[in-house]
């Protein structure tokens, strides 16, 4: 057979074994070039290692890493303002949370449930303040990192911008030598060409002198190739310095300046990310505190209460049930009905004393010169109370609540022809002794003195109401200085001590257009004649009438500040007294004022009834400061130290005192509201 024969049966026979043999699997293809993006990174890495060795390599690099350094710093501001920022929404958060502690266990606010949601929720806010506590402390430390981090790159930046552009420095430095070589050079090697070929041509490189051709040819020979000789040393010495950039200088600060970036953009990067992880662990944490998981991951389940349930468990009905029946053991029952009875010793007709020794209506003997409805309206912002409203406070004080203190205020002075005020009965009110009209008076100057027109003669004194009070011999009967205002209100049964009314009435008709009232002194004699005129008798005096107080208002506020001094229990009271200067610490005004409008409704009722007569008259005194220059601070000052203790305050003491007085009188009608 032929070799054409053979190769056909050989491919006869492999087709029949194939068409026997099993499928045989696919073919291996053959390996793919890689793709693209590993090319590109291949040609991105290759066109960024040729910038970074070229000649703006380095300054390049230093460029990106003040671009680093620059926004690692502003990130660090921006941590340190945050931390400042929930350090102090923390902070007074935390205050908060103590003082609604402090405050909701007080016996003047509600018990029971609403008491116990009210204390939970304020842990809640203090959970609250605690998280922002952490959060803050923890991006401050961030800001302090980030600051260090900053501080080292810079340094680094600044070593290796030295030694990178100074190595940069040489290597110009020397390439423009050899330049400036090589021009030298090619110059002699010019005039050479010209001085050997016999160019005359005048000009520059034309010949010249004594000397010979032949001679200026041999010098310009030996100038050309000391020439040639300096440019070769010049052109070495720059390859050399060229080389020690491009193989050692260079790659080292390129490589040097790529590491200070990297650390200074993955510390960012880091500080960055745990910033954020912060943010989310604040808000995770804080919204557990608002509504907790029921099931933990032990699967114990949690009694931990929402903010929403705890809001949900008050109940008022049992909270109210509770606080009524706590007072079944008090609540004693009557044994006998009320009767009149009337006293023996008025069924005696009492002889009226003749007219010459007639002595001036008491204040418990005339009821028919009240003051009108709208008279009293205008002198002091209320409504008259109606009869026995103070005898109904007795002397058990409950705490939580403050029922209204009557103000019977005496009829605000008018002048009028002397009259003879008719007798009546005794008042039944508990209030205050009230007061007819008084005989006529010179007209008051605003300065304390008398003023008396031309022509004007003053009218005699009614020999039944004798103007002029001497006190020489007068007995303290009924001492009103030294005396405590609970026992002033059980012997005479008023809340507020008729010497309090009086000063009041008397500053009220002629002190408000005082400049300077209750800051400047009165007549210490003055002071001590009407100190014993209402320690032997409070109903005896009679200030509508100034001449009662010789016509010295300023006596008069140093009369009532004497009051309040002698108080062996100051109007604020020494119970009260460490209350009352927690309260002046606070700074926040609300809270503050909110504070000390709680202390004084735990006051007695006499205090009371007191503070609040004494502060809506202040109100009007520092309503005409514009003409009696007396501001509510002046006030404060004033009277701060008077109303809370009778001794020798220090400094502070004394500043906080006036900061109470100036609270209670900037609020008046928002402590007093359910009075007025």
């Amino acid at each position: 057979m032929s070799d054409g024969e053979l190769q056909d049966v050989a491919a006869d026979g492999n087709r029949s074994s194939n068409e026997l043999r099993p499928e045989s699997p696919a073919p291996i293809p053959p390996p793919r070039d890689p793709p693209r993006e590993m090319l590109d990174g291949e040609e991105t890495k290759a066109q960024m290692d040729k910038v970074m060795q070229s000649d703006i390599g380095v300054s390049t690099l230093l460029n990106r890493l003040k671009q680093s350094i620059a926004s690692a710093r502003d990130f660090s501001t921006f941590l340190r303002k945050r931390s400042s920022l929930e350090e102090d929404h923390a902070q007074g958060l935390k205050k908060l949370s103590r003082a609604t502690y402090e405050s909701v266990r007080r016996p003047e606010h509600r018990q029971g449930s609403y008491a116990q949601s009210y204390d939970d929720m304020a842990a809640i806010h203090d959970r609250l303040a605690e998280n922002g506590l952490q959060f803050a402390t923890a991006i401050h430390q961030m800001s302090e990192d980030l600051q260090d981090l900053t501080a080292n790159m810079e340094r680094g930046r600044k070593h290796w911008k030295q030694t990178g552009l100074n190595a940069e420095k040489r290597v110009q430095d020397s390439e423009a030598v050899m330049e400036k070589a090589k021009g030298k050079y090619d110059s002699l090697a010019e005039q050479y060409d010209r001085a050997r070929t016999g160019d005359k041509q005048s000009g520059r490189f034309g010949l010249k002198g004594t000397k010979s051709a032949a001679q200026q040819e041999e010098d310009l020979h030996k100038k050309v190739q000391a020439a040639d000789s300096d440019y070769a040393s010049k052109v070495s010495t720059a390859q050399s310095q060229r080389q020690e950039l491009v193989s050692q200088l260079r790659p080292q600060a390129v490589r040097a300046l790529r590491d200070l970036i990297n650390e200074c953009d993955s510390g960012l990067t880091m500080q960055f990310q745990k910033f954020s992880n912060l943010n989310e662990k604040l808000s995770l944490g804080n919204g557990l505190c608002v509504s907790p998981l029921r099931s933990q991951a032990n699967g114990i389940i949690s009694d931990t209460k929402s903010l929403k349930e705890i809001s949900q468990q008050v109940n008022n009905e049992k909270d109210f049930k509770d606080y009524i029946l706590g007072f079944s053991s008090k609540a004693g029952s009557r044994t006998s009905d009320i009767k009149y009875e009337k006293n023996p010793i008025l069924n005696t007709q009492r002889q009226a004393p003749p007219p010459s020794i007639q002595a001036p209506p008491s204040f418990n003997q005339s009821q028919a010169a009240l003051s009108s409805p709208s008279s009293f309206n205008q002198s002091y912002g209320g409504p008259p109370p109606s009869s026995g409203q103070i005898s109904g406070v007795t002397s058990s004080y409950p705490p939580s609540s403050r029922e209204q203190t009557p103000y019977n205020a005496p009829q605000p002075y008018q002048q009028s022809a002397p009259a003879q005020s008719p007798r009546y009965p005794p008042s039944s009110s508990g209030g205050p002794p009230q007061m007819g009209p008084i005989p006529h008076h010179e007209p008051l100057n605003m300065s304390g003195g008398i003023g008396k027109p031309n022509g004007f003669q003053q009218a005699p004194p009614s020999p039944a109401q004798p103007t002029n009070h001497r006190s020489d011999d007068l007995p303290p009967l009924n001492p009103v200085f030294g005396v405590t205002l609970d026992e002033l209100f059980r012997r005479d049964g008023s809340a507020v001590p008729m010497i309090v009314y009086q000063c009041i009435q008397a500053i009220d008709l002629f002190g408000l257009d005082v400049e300077g009232i209750y800051r400047t002194s009165g007549s210490t004699p003055n002071i001590q004649q009407m100190k014993q005129l209402f320690d032997n008798d409070s109903t005896a005096p009679d200030f509508r009438d100034p001449s009662t107080f010789s016509h010295d208002v300023s006596s008069v506020t140093g009369l009532l500040k004497l009051f309040f001094r002698s108080l062996p229990d100051p109007l604020l009271t020494n119970e009260h007294y460490s209350e009352f200067m927690q309260a002046a610490r606070i700074d926040d005004s609300i809270v503050r004022r909110d504070s000390l409008h709680a202390v004084i409704n735990a006051l007695p009722d006499p205090n009371y009834a007191t503070l609040r007569v004494l502060m809506l008259h202040l109100w009007r005194v520092q309503e005409r400061h514009s003409v009696n220059r007396m501001t509510i601070n002046n006030l404060s000052i004033c009277l701060g130290p008077t109303l809370m203790s009778g001794g020798n305050p220090s400094f502070q003491e004394s500043g906080f005192q006036s900061r109470i007085v100036e609270t209670i009188l900037s609020n008046t009608f928002q402590i007093f509201d359910d009075d007025d």
